[in-house]
């Protein structure tokens, strides 16, 4: 299929050659309820109230309401959509003097025209209009889902109220902290990108897992959806690699560093295992008190989800260590220990392979440039994504199925809506893509060759060594 080049007022705008209304972003973020939605794309002002009850997608079409979702908008929608836009246009914004909003103004080039991503996904388009496929929806993920929530309730239920041997029962806490890590990874993480079903409540319901062992689904949408997708690896927007001063870790070298920063590759991998007792324990209420997730401000939350939040957190503390302290045979620290190793296992699984992806040599580090005193990046914002990512393991079933698709990380940045289980079928199309338009596409053999990179990564960003790092 020949690659179809955007015209952006054709795409954009339904007014031809009429002036368009001028909106400060202040003035837009007021419009961020249901009944009252409007949205930025590349620059103009979409009202979208009377779409809010038909978005395919459901209540992700509220993730940035008010806001701008230009990166959002196009990594979820089909072409076709852009061609309608129009329709909702109703204005543009004005220019914003100070970047208070940096989140949402940050500048690719060609924005909303990138020649690359609209071919890619005409190709991939045409690959599931050819085998009559619905891209959010995978015959397989249901059982899939069935199968590793079981796990999690028989193995949570083995350990604290099965056999009396504390051997058994340690053991059956590693299998609970892998099936809650499975939960993350193979449920939660497609059903809150809207790649789980079009049925919008079963969609919901499998997104609100991830309350179920702990954590917030709201919070992880804006974490990893709204910030991390929007700005992969761009230090000061991506939350994901977000440092204090000083920190334990230091990801790229525009981060401030410390003399133990060089043996940062020794003691990290120990510490990642708590990255699940870190999320349910402190980071959601963290960002409930204070708004924000680093660079990300928390938007207030709707009934349904406030109540999902507290429901989730109360449901969680009642099976997870009311009921034990009255009914499981083993006494409060060895619950306790139980309960750390289960987290610990859960943390490990998902900070390895999280990390791979990105925080890895061959993963870009995208430097904003403020020169002109707008934020911008001097590439398309879909190459971007490509160069800050990075696969492993391409063609293993089995190490898609256990990293919920995460060895296939290029595509699921490039089109988030689409099932894990199909990253396989679109891989090459994908890959031979990025070679017709020069993109670097890196991948790795294995799991234990992006492994080993990740720690060499770390080495090096924590050494002392101040050599010249070109990124991107």
């Amino acid at each position: 299929m020949a690659p179809h080049s955007l015209d952006s007022e054709e795409i954009l705008s339904s007014n031809g050659e009429k002036s368009l209304e001028k909106y400060s972003m202040e003035a837009v973020s007021k419009h961020n309820a249901a009944n009252d939605c409007w949205l930025i794309i590349w620059g103009r002002v979409y009202d979208v109230t009377s779409w809010v009850p038909h978005h395919p997608g459901g209540s992700l079409i509220l993730l940035r309401a008010g806001k701008d979702c230009s990166h959002l908008f196009e990594s979820y929608h089909p072409l076709y959509v852009r061609k309608i836009l129009g329709r909702y246009c109703i204005g543009e914004v004005e220019e914003v003097a100070n970047n208070s909003l940096r989140c949402s103004s940050i500048q690719y080039s060609e924005a909303g025209n990138e020649l690359f991503y609209s071919t890619l996904k005409e190709r991939v388009e045409a690959y599931f209009a050819k085998n009559k496929l619905n891209a959010r929806f995978h015959p397989h993920m249901l059982p899939k889902s069935i199968l590793v929530i079981a796990g999690y309730i028989l193995f949570y239920y083995l350990t604290f109220f099965g056999p009396p041997s504390f051997a058994l029962s340690f053991l059956f806490a590693l299998a609970m902290g892998y099936f809650a890590a499975q939960i993350g990874l193979s449920i939660q993480h497609d059903a809150n990108h809207g790649a789980y079903s079009n049925v919008h409540w079963l969609g919901y319901l499998m997104s609100t897992s991830l309350d179920f062992v702990g954590a917030s689904s709201f919070m992880w949408r804006q974490q990893h959806v709204v910030g991390h997708h929007s700005f992969t690896n761009v230090e000061n927007y991506d939350p994901d690699i977000r440092v204090k001063d000083p920190d334990v870790r230091r990801v790229t070298y525009e981060q401030p560093i410390q003399k133990y920063h060089s043996f940062q590759h020794l003691y990290l991998g120990a510490l990642y295992g708590l990255l699940a007792l870190k999320g349910v324990l402190l980071d959601d209420f963290v960002a409930f008190i204070t708004g924000s997730i680093g660079p990300v401000k928390i938007p207030e939350m709707t009934t349904l989800e406030f109540g999902v939040f507290i429901g989730g957190k109360i449901l969680y503390t009642l099976y997870m260590f009311v009921l034990p302290s009255f009914f499981s045979h083993h006494n409060v620290a060895l619950r306790v220990i139980l309960y750390i190793v289960s987290q610990l296992v859960c943390g490990w699984t998902l900070a390895f392979l999280f990390q791979l992806a990105h925080v890895v040599p061959e993963a870009a580090f995208p430097v904003v440039d403020s020169s002109d005193g707008r934020p911008k990046l001097h590439q398309g914002w879909a190459a971007m994504q490509v160069r800050t990512t990075t696969n492993f393991s391409a063609n293993s079933m089995l190490w898609t199925h256990l990293s919920g698709g995460l060895n296939y990380q290029i595509e699921h940045h490039l089109f988030p809506s689409v099932c894990h289980l199909y990253y396989p079928s679109i891989h090459s199309i994908v890959k031979e893509t990025c070679k017709d338009f020069d993109v670097p596409y890196h991948s790795y053999p294995s799991f234990w060759t992006a492994l080993k990179a990740h720690f060499l990564h770390l080495k090096k960003v924590g050494s002392d060594n101040f050599e010249l790092h070109l990124s991107g």
